[in-house]
C-alpha cells in the first residue's frame, strides 16, 4: 500500500459510493490510477466489501447492548461458532483481560432481548457474562 491507497481508503470509508471520477478529481490523479489502485486493494484483500452506514437514531426503538463473555477453558472456538450464527449478534470480538469475548447484540424489544441473553448464556462454554444496554450514541468524527 502507498499514500494514494491510504487516501482512497479514507475517502471510501467516508462515502463508499464515491465514483472513480469523484475520487480521481478529489485526489487530482487519473481515473485509471484510481481504478488500478482499487483493483489492487480488492485483489490483495485490503478492501473486502462495501457497505452502507445508517444513522444511529434510524433504529431509535432498537435495543442495543454490549455483552462481555468469559469462556470456560479452551472452548472459545465452540462459543464463537455458536455466536456467529445467532441473528441477534451484530459484531463479535475476542479480547484480552477479564473477558474473552465482546459481543454487540440487537433486539426489537425487551422480551426478545431477555430471550437472547438466556440463549447466549446457555451456550456450552459460556462461563459468565455481563451485559450493558447502550443508551446514547455520539458521533466522534
Amino acid at each position: 500500500m502507498n499514500n494514494t491507497d491510504s487516501q482512497i481508503l479514507g475517502l471510501l470509508r467516508d462515502n463508499a459510493r464515491l465514483s472513480i471520477t469523484a475520487l480521481a478529481t478529489t485526489l487530482r490523479i487519473s481515473r485509471a490510477t484510481v481504478q488500478k489502485r482499487i483493483e489492487f486493494m480488492e485483489a490483495s484483500g485490503v478492501i473486502t466489501g462495501y457497505t452502507v452506514k445508517v444513522k444511529p437514531d434510524f433504529e431509535k426503538d432498537m435495543i442495543r447492548a454490549w455483552m462481555h463473555i468469559m469462556v470456560e477453558g479452551n472452548k472459545s472456538m465452540q462459543v464463537i461458532k455458536a455466536l456467529r450464527v445467532d441473528p441477534a449478534v451484530e459484531t463479535l470480538h475476542t479480547t484480552n483481560g477479564k473477558w474473552d469475548l465482546l459481543v454487540e447484540i440487537k433486539s426489537n424489544d425487551l422480551d426478545s432481548f431477555d430471550k437472547i441473553l438466556d440463549r447466549i448464556r446457555t451456550i456450552t462454554g459460556v462461563q459468565s457474562s455481563e451485559t450493558s444496554i447502550l443508551l446514547s450514541t455520539y458521533k466522534t468524527h
